[in-house]
């Protein structure tokens, strides 16, 4: 009743007036306190701010039977959004997709989309699933092939053989087994490395730490450790250290994330490598479902689906200046800057082609 009460008040007033009013439900699948997932919010929250729209965050606190719960909650109740976001942890995406079927919810996956299985399954059963709008991925193969190759760079060179472990996320997540892939693949260019063990960290630094004290053992001479995320490097790490291992001289670490204490282990050299930048994908969506409220044409390329280069290697001068940036509410980006409107017909998303380096 709202909803068509707000429609209705709608066919009085400009567009743009109407569209500041977009509201969007994020279905956030990490806990409350995870770093990554805490200000991956925030910087949607930043551009919805600037762009006139509200935002609700919910947080499944990484249980598929809670995230399933706040969909339905979100998709039946009688103050639906305009846009709900989500993204397919554990593969929950279709079952949500079909629920939104004739909600009017348009919905927008961020990180990790359909798998190539998921979507065709959708593709053949049109009539019983919902419109997505579109997709903003992270080219998280290219960032895990990317990794490798800097952290065997950082490896004095010698003839013998160059011992590695990797900590990837969860098995069921898109992004942990592009990132994963992409390591895999760059392993052909160094036959030195050897490959010894993939475990599966679940994101968790806990977790990481017993299973490091376990690689340790068994692997004693390890000399690069490639995890997914910060949280499991940092607990890997303590494992290491506790071993008399230490970081950035007896051992490379490499993580992906820009939080706080990820950017300032790179600046202090305990983390060798670092990828960052994805946080922003939930911004740039938010861009995008702003100039959808506004009427205006956002898949300007014909795809509904765009993997952003938004994972880039930071450097110790990058990441000096990235800590400075998350003390600023609106991370210094002017997020309209970026939206299509008052643009001319042929104006694509710059996001979409090219790193923000925010």
């Amino acid at each position: 009743m709202l909803k068509a009460l707000c429609q209705s008040l709608c066919l009085s007033l400009p567009l743009a007036a109407c569209a500041q009013a977009a509201s969007v439900v994020f279905l956030n699948p990490g806990h409350s306190n995870e770093t990554f997932w805490v200000n991956y919010s925030r910087f949607m929250q930043a551009a919805a701010d600037e762009l006139g729209m509200t935002l609700r965050v919910e947080y499944s606190e990484r249980d598929a039977a809670r995230a399933m719960s706040q969909a339905r909650a979100t998709l039946d109740g009688p103050q639906r959004p305009d846009y709900l976001v989500l993204v397919n942890e554990q593969y929950l995406a279709p079952e949500i997709i079909r629920l939104s079927r004739g909600t009017g919810v348009k919905l927008f996956l961020v990180n990790n989309g359909l798998t190539a299985n998921q979507a065709r399954s959708i593709q053949a059963q049109p009539d019983r699933y919902g419109q997505v709008l579109g997709t903003l991925t992270g080219n998280d193969q290219q960032a895990g092939f990317r990794m490798l190759h800097e952290m065997v760079a950082l490896v004095p060179r010698d003839n013998e053989p160059i011992d590695l472990v990797a900590f990837a996320g969860v098995k069921t997540t898109p992004a942990s087994q592009l990132r994963e892939e992409g390591m895999r693949q760059a392993l052909a260019d160094f036959p030195q490395v050897r490959l010894r063990q993939v475990v599966y960290g679940g994101w968790s630094r806990e977790r990481a730490y017993e299973q490091a004290k376990q690689l340790l053992q068994r692997y004693p001479q390890t000399r690069l450790v490639w995890a997914a995320n910060d949280e499991m490097a940092f607990g890997a790490m303590q494992a290491f250290e506790e071993a008399g291992r230490k970081p950035g001289r007896d051992v490379v670490f490499a993580a992906v994330n820009s939080s706080p204490q990820a950017l300032r282990a790179r600046i202090d050299g305990r983390l060798g490598v670092l990828m960052g930048g994805h946080t922003t994908l939930g911004g740039w969506a938010m861009v995008l479902l702003h100039d959808d409220a506004q009427g205006l044409q956002v898949n300007r390329d014909g795809k509904q689906e765009h993997v952003l280069p938004v994972l880039q290697s930071i450097d110790q001068a990058k990441a000096r200046r990235w800590l400075k940036l998350l003390e600023r509410d609106d991370y210094g980006v002017d997020f309209l800057h970026y939206s299509a409107q008052g643009q001319p017909p042929s104006y694509q998303y710059p996001f979409l082609a090219s790193p923000v380096d925010y």
